[in-house]
C-alpha cells in the first residue's frame, strides 16, 4: 500500500474533497474508512490553540512542541479513522465526516479521535477521501491500513494517537 492520494485511489478511495469545500450530500451514506489528506507541498504551522470543540470540559489544545512531536515528515495521510453503522444502524461516512468537520469548526464531539487535524493552520486545505466497506469488514482494514503505515513510516499517521487492533479470531 502506499499512502499517497495515488495510492489510496488504488486502494479504492474516492472524494478527496477539501474540508472547506466539503460537499455532505456527495458523500456516501454507507460505512467505510476515511482519510485526512495533506496537499501538494503542506508544511505544518501548528495553532496556540485548537479550533475543535471541548469534549467532556477537555480543551483539545495541545503544546506545539508536543505536536510536532507526532507529525510525521514526509506523510501525505495525517489521519485514517472509521465510519461504522452505530447501534442504530444510522450512521456512516457521511454522518462521520460531517460530525468530524463540524468538530474542527468548534461544535462539541461525541469522541475527539483526530482532534490534532483542527491544531493545524490551513486545516481547511486538507482533503478528505473515502472507502465504502461493510460494516464487518472495518475493523480488520483500518488496523490493516495502521500496521500498513507503521511499517512504512514508524509510526501513526499524524492525528492517529492510537492505533486500530482486531480483536484475536476477528
Amino acid at each position: 500500500m502506499q499512502f499517497t492520494r495515488k495510492g489510496l485511489k488504488a486502494e479504492g478511495f474516492a472524494g478527496f474533497r477539501p474540508v472547506q469545500d466539503l460537499e455532505t450530500m456527495r458523500i456516501p451514506q454507507g460505512t467505510g474508512l476515511f482519510a485526512v489528506i495533506a496537499p501538494d507541498g503542506f508544511t505544518p504551522r501548528f495553532l496556540s490553540k485548537s479550533t475543535a470543540g471541548v469534549f467532556k470540559k477537555k480543551d483539545p489544545s495541545l503544546p506545539a512542541a508536543a505536536l510536532a512531536a507526532e507529525w510525521v515528515d514526509g506523510a501525505v495521510v495525517l489521519y485514517m479513522g472509521k465510519a461504522g453503522p452505530g447501534s442504530k444502524g444510522n450512521r456512516g461516512l457521511r454522518r462521520q465526516i460531517q460530525e468530524f468537520a463540524d468538530f474542527g469548526q468548534g461544535k462539541p464531539p461525541g469522541h475527539w479521535d483526530g482532534r490534532l487535524i483542527w491544531q493545524l493552520a490551513d486545516s481547511g486545505s486538507l482533503a478528505i477521501a473515502w472507502k465504502e466497506l461493510p460494516a464487518d469488514q472495518l475493523n480488520r482494514a483500518e488496523a490493516g491500513y495502521h500496521a500498513a503505515f507503521v511499517e512504512e513510516f514508524g509510526r501513526l499517521p499524524f492525528a492517529n494517537l492510537v492505533q486500530a487492533r482486531t480483536k484475536a479470531g476477528a
